[in-house]
């Protein structure tokens, strides 16, 4: 079945920075695009970073120039390098993947930023 594991998460101060990892399992994950989403306490669920199966990228306008995402095809895994963070990225991370026309989601890992 499918699986989508996020790591990584923690307690940074602002201006540091995490990697977050997503290791997938259960599909086709070179032909899928990856997703991460992020949800701070209140808010609703937005998107963060999208790689598609072609290795492009693209960011909310929140993180474009912090947050990097990369997937490694080879092992099955996404990653979201955030840099210069903020007190505003504290929020639960979540990796996604729509597959055979399902969502799917990662239990979450959590970021807080703060002094």
């Amino acid at each position: 079945q499918v699986q989508l594991v996020e790591s990584g998460g923690g307690l940074v101060q602002p201006g540091g920075s995490l990697r977050l990892s997503c290791a997938a399992s259960g599909f086709t994950f070179d032909l899928t695009p990856i997703y991460w989403y992020r949800q701070a306490p209140g808010m609703e669920r937005e998107m963060v970073a999208k790689i598609s199966r072609a290795g492009a990228d693209s960011y909310a306008r929140s993180v474009k120039g912090r947050f990097t995402i990369s997937r490694d095809n080879a092992k099955n895994t996404v990653s979201l390098e955030m840099n210069k963070l903020t007190v505003e990225d504290t929020a639960v991370y979540y990796c996604n993947a729509y597959v055979q026309l399902k969502d799917y989601w990662g239990q979450g890992t959590q970021v807080t930023v703060s002094s």
